[in-house]
């Protein structure tokens, strides 16, 4: 029996951790091209913090609004998709959480075309690390980088969530891996990379042998990234953990260096068939995503807090 009403965060202008509330509204009701799913468990994301604290109060943001780029759990109505009633999925991006309602609520109504069937032994809380995080990696580094089996992989900034997730992606395939981190205190965290580097602002000329990078501090450190790798080499700018979100006066033609290669991977057109095989391959070489904290959907602003003051280290999955 699907409820009339639930809690669920809304936001409606700039909201510090510690001023989240849950708000009794009603559940939304399927309807065609949309399927209503039961929230079992959510990732947060460094992008909902984003929208939270600032991005909220841009005209394309949807206001009041749910947010939340991902989720898993199961299918409530399928309305008149292919879906089953109780059927196990993940959802993530095409607008969710800003241009339509996301998961930080019970159930969430999303589109069709962002809800995706998983097969998986791993636990809920397991399960909602994955879609977004791995998804992101994945891409990053299949798609973008097109990485090989004996290429040695540069993660700048691995000691995120989404570094994680790469580190160990990469390392299944027969990668070697050398990741940074700005903070001494963190190097241990980096423990599954072949090295683990402090990252001083300047790499370039430190050491040699990076065939690909991923780039997750961004524009920040994008350029020293570049004079880093070998010639043929291929850097993927997808991070912003740096707080630059864009190059001012960025010349190509002199910045990147002749022989390497510059890309980017934006993480809003997931598809079944990736879902898929993202699934398959952790379940084939036995991954576990890694989980910082979970938390209970009730206390979803402790949650929040302790992402905001970054006192968790991993990803953090809230549980319904």
């Amino acid at each position: 029996m699907i409820p009339e009403t639930m809690e669920a965060v809304v936001l409606t202008g700039p909201t510090p951790a510690e001023q989240v509330r849950l708000t009794r509204v009603p559940v939304p009701r399927a309807r065609p091209g949309w399927v209503l799913v039961r929230v079992r468990a959510f990732g947060l994301n460094h992008s909902e913090q984003i929208l939270r604290l600032s991005e909220i109060q841009a005209d394309y943001i949807q206001k009041p609004i749910i947010p939340g780029i991902e989720c898993v759990g199961e299918v409530a109505d399928p309305s008149d998709s292919s879906f089953r009633p109780g059927q196990k999925v993940a959802a993530l991006m095409g607008g969710m959480g800003r241009s339509f309602n996301g998961s930080y609520a019970p159930y969430a109504l999303l589109p069709a075309s962002h809800v995706f069937a998983i097969e998986t032994g791993l636990s809920w809380a397991e399960t909602a690390a994955a879609p977004e995080t791995y998804f992101t990696a994945w891409g990053s580094l299949f798609e973008c980088l097109r990485l090989c089996r004996g290429d040695t992989l540069l993660v700048r900034g691995g000691t995120c969530a989404l570094g994680y997730a790469a580190i160990r992606l990469a390392k299944a395939l027969g990668c070697r891996v050398i990741a940074t981190t700005h903070r001494e205190q963190k190097l241990a965290l980096l423990a599954r990379a072949d090295r683990a580097v402090l990252d001083t602002g300047r790499l370039a000329g430190s050491f040699s042998g990076v065939t690909k990078a991923l780039e997750l501090v961004g524009p920040k450190t994008l350029r020293d990234t570049l004079r880093y790798v070998e010639k043929g080499g291929v850097v993927c700018s997808t991070g912003i953990l740096g707080g630059v979100y864009a190059l001012d006066g960025f010349d190509p033609i002199k910045e990147i260096p002749n022989g390497v290669y510059l890309t980017g991977f934006f993480s809003n057109d997931p598809d079944q068939q990736t879902i898929t095989e993202l699934f398959s391959f952790l379940a084939e070489h036995r991954i576990t995503p890694d989980v910082g904290a979970v938390y209970p959907f009730a206390a979803i602003a402790r949650a929040l807090r302790d992402m905001d003051h970054h006192k968790v280290d991993g990803k953090i999955v809230v549980t319904l």
